[in-house]
């Protein structure tokens, strides 16, 4: 692929606004109950900052976030998993208020080489990925790339695998957009919202409402990986998708993966939107998934594991002790299905 000479600007929309994204940032890092070190890593593209949190004894796990967010927003909803995991976070060029304010091209191979750039300054010679959303578009580019130096691939709610029809995001989205716009208040933001937060969670309407008015919009979608890209994914993965996700619909992601990726587990979240749940039920179940999934993958083939459905409550649930599958007890009976393969 030709490389695209990126665009050098901020994602802010004024120094207020700016200031007002830090905020909502550092909010969510004060959510990480953990020890946190933060880094600046030179790459191609300028200093990357980045977040660590758990002992650096354990495996490292690179956590990469979602758009108009940040790494501090993803790992206030992964402390747990640091106590299996150093986790890396870094902020993605022109998707964190915290991140280089360049605009990457995404139909090259930029945002791999970025990711690359932050593995090589750490020193790690592979590393297990974790992408949500954008950020496993990204994930899934550098496995595709340098496959070699990714241990295995995790993505919830991905994108660039399959999208969701836009008129259905337009006939959801559109009108409750323009009605927020017009006079912000909190019944309009949760109407607007409603299609992709699995449960409402003010600090994440709250950021997710600055980050309308203060973060210049940048429209692009990640663009589909071809077939040929997935067959030749020779990387253990993971894909834990959302069967009401509007972006990404859970069903077709799912079909898509089982019939090309060659090692590949997934699940399908029963009633889980783009933005999966933000209970602490949830975080625990997630961990142990992803902890089960990373540490057992070498020992039991992917390939040979079935699509599993998860059915839970979206309503806000206790904190519960994190054990082994706390979906049993907490979000209601699983059903499991064999995957469909694709034709």
């Amino acid at each position: 692929m030709n490389e695209q000479e990126p665009e050098r600007t901020p994602i802010w929309r004024t120094p207020a606004g700016r200031d007002r994204l830090i905020e909502w940032y550092e909010r969510f890092l004060s959510k990480v109950d953990a020890p946190i070190d933060r880094q600046t890593v030179p790459t191609r593209f300028g200093p990357s900052h980045l977040l660590a949190i758990g002992s650096e004894s354990t495996p490292p796990l690179l956590c990469l976030h979602g758009m108009r967010t940040g790494s501090s927003f993803l790992l206030s909803e992964l402390t747990h998993l640091s106590t299996r995991f150093r986790l890396i976070a870094p902020d993605m060029p022109g998707q964190s208020i915290c991140g280089p304010e360049i605009k990457l091209s995404l139909n090259d191979n930029s945002y791999a080489d970025w990711l690359i750039d932050v593995i090589d300054e750490l020193g790690l010679p592979t590393a297990h990925l974790l992408g949500v959303s954008w950020g496993a578009f990204v994930a899934r580019l550098l496995a595709s790339r340098e496959p070699d130096r990714v241990a295995t691939l995790s993505m919830l709610t991905p994108a660039g695998i399959a999208n969701g029809s836009h008129l259905v995001g337009l006939a959801k989205m559109t009108i409750p957009w323009i009605s927020y716009k017009l006079r912000p208040t909190e019944a309009r933001l949760r109407s607007l919202l409603r299609p992709i937060l699995t449960t409402w969670d003010a600090d994440w309407a709250g950021a997710f409402a600055c980050a309308l008015a203060d973060m210049r919009i940048d429209p692009r979608v990640p663009p589909i990986a071809t077939d040929d890209e997935l067959r030749n994914l020779h990387v253990p993965t993971l894909v834990i998708a959302g069967e009401d996700d509007i972006s990404f619909p859970g069903r077709a992601v799912v079909d898509r993966v089982t019939g090309l990726i060659p090692q590949v587990e997934t699940e399908l979240l029963n009633g889980c939107r783009h933005c999966p749940p933000t209970t602490d039920a949830f975080r625990c179940w997630l961990a142990s998934r992803l902890t089960r999934f990373i540490l057992t993958t070498t020992e039991s083939p992917a390939s040979d594991a079935p699509t599993s459905r998860r059915s839970f409550v979206a309503s806000p649930d206790p904190a519960p002790a994190c054990s082994e599958n706390p979906l049993r007890s907490t979000f209601g009976r699983q059903a499991f299905s064999r995957p469909q393969t694709a034709g």
